[in-house]
This record gives structure tokens, C-alpha cells and sequence, in this order.
């Protein structure tokens, strides 16, 4: 599968129009339903690919578009999100020096 290309599994006589927030593969057990002594059979059994990897990204940025940003109707959810997700990004990024300037109780 090069880069831009379909999935290998899509069929569009099967599958109907492309949607990029569709698993088209192999159907398997959802992780909720995964006993605890089964978890490490359905971990060998995914794909860890880079390319497995990027599509489940895209899945997932595509899934998240679809209920908050493309809507007719949307709201202010995936501006608070971004931003809320941008907070987290700078302050992990800059840990290292936000952290020597803690405020220390020196006495009891």
C-alpha cells in the first residue's frame, strides 16, 4: 500500500463510498469485550506496522472530525479541545524547567 492509497481490504462493490473513519479490515473482539487472560493473544494479533500505526491515527483524526468539527451544527467542543490539547503539549514540553520553580514549604 503506497502513500494516499486505499486500504488493501476496501471493496467498493462491498463497501460502498470510502469512509476514512472505517476499519475495513478483519472484524475482531473489541477491547472492552477482551477477558484479562486473553489481553496478550489480542495484542499479537494486531498489526503494529508504521503504516497500521499512521492508519489508526487517521482513523481516529477522522472519527473525532466527523462528531465535532464537521457537523452543521457544531459547537465550541473542538475549539476547547485544541486548545486544552495544546496546554498539555507546551507544559509536557517545558516540564523540565517549570519544575525548579516549585514553591518549597522549608519548614514544618
Amino acid at each position: 500500500m503506497a502513500f494516499g492509497d486505499y486500504p488493501a481490504e476496501y471493496n467498493p462493490k462491498v463497501h460502498g463510498p470510502y469512509d476514512p473513519a472505517r476499519y475495513y479490515g478483519k472484524i475482531d473482539t473489541p477491547f472492552t469485550q477482551v477477558k484479562v487472560g486473553e489481553i496478550g493473544g489480542w495484542l499479537a494479533r494486531r498489526n503494529k506496522s508504521p503504516n497500521a500505526i499512521a492508519g489508526a491515527f487517521s482513523r481516529a483524526f477522522w472519527r473525532w472530525q466527523h462528531k465535532y468539527v464537521q457537523p452543521k451544527r457544531t459547537g465550541i467542543a473542538p475549539f476547547f479541545q485544541v486548545t486544552f490539547a495544546g496546554m498539555l503539549f507546551f507544559y509536557v514540553m517545558n516540564y523540565g524547567k517549570l519544575k525548579h520553580h516549585r514553591n518549597y514549604k522549608y519548614h514544618w
